[in-house]
């Protein structure tokens, strides 16, 4: 046989062994963080659900989902197994000892001084002006309706 031909066969088992042994790795990796987990610890399930780990089994977990409630889940199910840390901050809103600065909700206090003693503008429209506006000669039809053509029909009309 020609080397050729066999060349595609080659790669394409050798990609098939790289991506099973990534995938081998990965499940190792799991396994050594669900083993990792002792009662007391901060978990995140696969749903999304966080909880503290109460007792470890062979292959269930009892989690305390709130004060008193208790659940069995697979070890399966744990998707992380969190840091003290981490677990205080996003169940009880703990923030870290290094506060971020605060970000105001509009940016009014970013643009006011306080000693500032210029004038404000005012942006509103004036009364003359709307009077002024409305006025129409009473002779002429066509700029009665600022809408309407040349020939006495506004724009959607044909």
């Amino acid at each position: 046989m020609n080397l050729l031909t066999l060349l595609p066969f080659i790669v394409l088992i050798g990609a098939m062994f790289l991506m099973t042994r990534s995938a081998k790795k990965k499940q190792q990796q799991a396994v050594q963080m669900r083993d990792s987990m002792q009662p007391g610890t901060g978990v995140r399930t696969i749903g999304g659900m966080y909880a503290t780990v109460k007792e470890i089994h062979d292959d269930t977990v009892l989690l305390e989902v709130a004060p008193g409630v208790h659940a069995v889940y697979a070890k399966n199910a744990i998707g992380a197994v969190l840091d003290d840390d981490e677990y205080n901050r996003i169940v009880h809103g703990d923030d870290p000892a290094d506060e971020t600065p605060v970000v105001p909700d509009d940016a009014s206090s970013l643009t006011e001084s306080a000693d500032s003693d210029e004038p404000k503008i005012d942006l509103g429209k004036k009364p003359e002006a709307d009077e002024a506006r409305t006025e129409t000669p009473k002779g002429d039809a066509d700029s009665a309706d600022p809408k309407a053509g040349k020939d006495g029909k506004s724009d959607g009309e044909k």
